[in-house]
């Protein structure tokens, strides 16, 4: 059975790799794309690969009147995408979320709905597979090797910082790890923000620069030695295969789902 899609921010980066993953998945099939700039075009036309019969919309909600779908694959703007995801959901349509910068609270009134509606959904601060191992990796490092700092590289058109990932990752490490203060009591900042965010004790530091994709690398310190846990995304096509596996998995759910993690067996 294919699997009916719509792709909210068809015609963004990240967008446009989805649409490219839908066409060459054969039990995927692309009923809709949501741009306000390229509304009433086709979606293939829109993003360079060809008309394919698709249309383009202004809206979430006339993707959802005007299309029989399944999920709806979102990587749009942290102002819009809760309110994305509560229409799908009431809709019946699944939502799969990559946008970075959800808080807490939100994430929290999606998976309420969710779970009322009993209607799945997957929300990942991070598709990549090599990424989440690095999360997961990190978690478990951190049981052993409490001294620990998050460097997260991006590029500089980025909206949120820290990222969605680093923050996940944070998360992880805090609760494998007992709060501990890093670095020497006295220390003093002498521009401010220097020694980036604190979280539990340690830092999390967000670099913003032109040719950078996605990059986290989690630093580990201890007595003579130091580990590193690094991943790279160097082009988006590395999001897809994450992405594929949660259209798929968020079949199988009646609930949220936050982090990819939980959907595939590590």
């Amino acid at each position: 059975m294919s699997i009916r899609v719509i792709v909210a921010g068809a015609s963004g980066k990240m967008g446009q790799e989805v649409v490219k993953l839908i066409q060459r998945t054969d039990h995927f099939s692309l009923v809709c794309g949501v741009s306000r700039t390229y509304k009433d075009q086709d979606v293939g036309e829109a993003i360079g690969i060809g008309r394919i019969g698709v249309p383009m919309v202004a809206s979430v909600q006339e993707a959802l009147k005007e299309v029989q779908a399944d999920v709806l694959v979102d990587f749009t703007t942290p102002d819009v995408v809760k309110s994305h995801a509560q229409f799908a959901i009431e809709a019946g349509v699944r939502p799969v979320i990559g946008t970075s910068g959800l808080s807490e609270e939100a994430i929290q009134d999606i998976a309420d709905l969710a779970r009322q509606k009993k209607v799945g959904a997957i929300v990942a601060p991070n598709f990549a597979i090599g990424a989440v191992l690095m999360m997961v990796f990190a978690a478990k490092a951190a049981k052993f090797l409490p001294h620990v700092e998050i460097i997260e590289s991006h590029h500089d058109q980025k909206l949120d910082a820290p990222s969605g990932t680093a923050i996940k990752t944070a998360e992880g490490i805090q609760k494998e790890r007992v709060e501990i203060k890093q670095g020497h009591p006295d220390e003093e900042e002498l521009m401010e923000g220097a020694r980036g965010a604190y979280y539990h004790g340690f830092r999390v530091h967000s670099v913003r620069l032109p040719g950078l994709v996605a990059h986290q690398e989690v630093v580990f310190g201890g007595s003579g030695q130091i580990l590193t846990i690094r991943h790279d995304s160097f082009h988006r096509e590395s999001f897809m295969p994450g992405v594929k596996v949660a259209v798929e998995k968020v079949m199988e759910l009646d609930s949220l789902v936050y982090g990819l993690e939980h959907v595939i067996e590590i």
